[in-house]
Order: structure tokens, then sequence, then C-alpha cells
């Protein structure tokens, strides 16, 4: 059986993600927007808007929400769910890692965190 440590995966290092933006990066064939609240917490959610198809790691961070750029949807960092219209499906979030140490910011990229 695999250890679920051996899953994540090296996706950016801390100084490359100021607070309040989001970065789109790719682990295990996965598009993954990379998003540091404005309060410095790091989440990671499948770089997809589930209303149309748009990255949302081009859109507007605002607290501890992004906004799709196209449409207007906007979702809750810590869950997926959309939290305005249009979109009405959730969107994936996936478990992050941070190596205080390195500096370092890891993704697991099978993982699902999108239920605490």
């Amino acid at each position: 059986m695999q250890d679920v440590s051996d899953r994540f995966v090296q996706v950016a290092r801390l100084e490359d993600l100021a607070p309040g933006t989001a970065l789109d990066v790719v682990a295990g064939g996965l598009e993954i927007a990379l998003v540091r609240d404005e309060a410095g917490g790091v989440h990671a959610l499948e770089d997809r808007c589930s209303h149309d198809e748009i990255a949302l790691s081009d859109g507007d961070v605002e607290g501890c929400t992004i906004e799709c750029w196209k449409h207007g949807s906007q979702f809750d960092l810590n869950t997926g769910r959309p939290l305005q219209l249009p979109a009405v499906r959730p969107v994936r979030v996936l478990p992050v890692r941070i190596d205080e140490a390195a500096g370092t910011i890891h993704v697991d990229p099978a993982g699902d965190a999108s239920h605490p």
C-alpha cells in the first residue's frame, strides 16, 4: 500500500505566491490553481470553473474566495463550494502541505480536501 505522504508533489516556492494571488501549476497531469489568500493561507483547487471551464488561476482573490473572471462565479477556497452564481457545482480542493524550512508548497493531486 502506498503511503499517502508519497503522493505530495512540490509545485512552487512560497516566495512565488504573494498573498491575494493565484498561480497556475501542474502536478500529476492535473492543472491546479494554487492560491494564497489575503491572510497568507495556501490553497489548491482544480483550475477549472465548474460553470464554464475557465482557468480559476486567472481570477481575483478576495478574502478566502476566488472569482472566475468570465462570469463572476465565486468559490470558497477551503471547500470549493460556489458562493456566487452562475456556478452551482463545487470545484475540487486538493490537500496542501507547506515545508516552512525549505519554503516550498506541496500538493496531493490525487487527494480531495473539499469536505473538511
